[in-house]
């Protein structure tokens, strides 16, 4: 999931498309392998996405949108408990039995988190930022996605000043580990 250029908006509607195109794969893998690889490429996505909504999209709607901190807040709730969902994938194997049940579940969050936000988040937003703020927001969500980490940390801190200092190294930290178990990153 490369940057796909465009405001804020348009930027992580295309994630969640690309997002949505992998749950479908995963739906429909032949074995517990394709499976699996499919949930490490699904997982890759989530976290960059994820932290770059933190750092950037619900400041931004905590800053501009009536009662912003309320939608904000559900929203970072959201992406923890996917989180720790994302990192009980990656412990599960390959061949156990937990990990259909596990991916179902991510499906099933991970959707209805979709659902809110485009259908919530971002209606509010643009009724409450013009164009040019839209598009700035856009840059620095695929800015974040660029060097963000590609595993799940559900233990790291959530805010956002924390997330735009740790998540470069953190992200660099990742797709070096990457890199050494040939894990695609991306």
């Amino acid at each position: 999931m490369a940057g796909h250029g465009g405001n804020v908006i348009h930027e992580l509607k295309t994630d969640h498309r690309e997002i949505e195109e992998l749950f479908a794969r995963i739906r429909s893998a032949a074995t517990g392998t394709e499976r699996k690889e499919l949930l490490d490429d699904v997982t890759v996505e989530l976290v960059r996405h994820s932290i770059a909504e933190e750092a950037h999209l619900y400041p931004a709607v905590r800053a501009h949108v009536p009662a912003g901190e309320v939608l904000a807040d559900k929203e970072v709730e959201d992406h923890a408990r996917v989180e720790r969902l994302l990192k009980a994938i990656e412990s599960t194997a390959a061949d156990d039995p937990a990990l259909p049940g596990l991916a179902a579940t991510l499906i099933e969050e991970v959707t209805s988190h979709i659902q809110e936000e485009e259908r919530e988040l971002f209606l509010a937003l643009q009724a409450s930022c013009d164009d040019g703020e839209l598009d700035r927001l856009g840059d620095r969500i695929r800015r974040a996605k660029a060097t963000a980490p590609t595993r799940p940390h559900p233990g790291a801190p959530s805010s956002p000043a924390a997330r735009k200092v740790l998540a470069p190294g953190v992200g660099l930290v990742d797709r070096v580990r990457d890199h050494l178990t040939g894990r695609p990153g991306r």
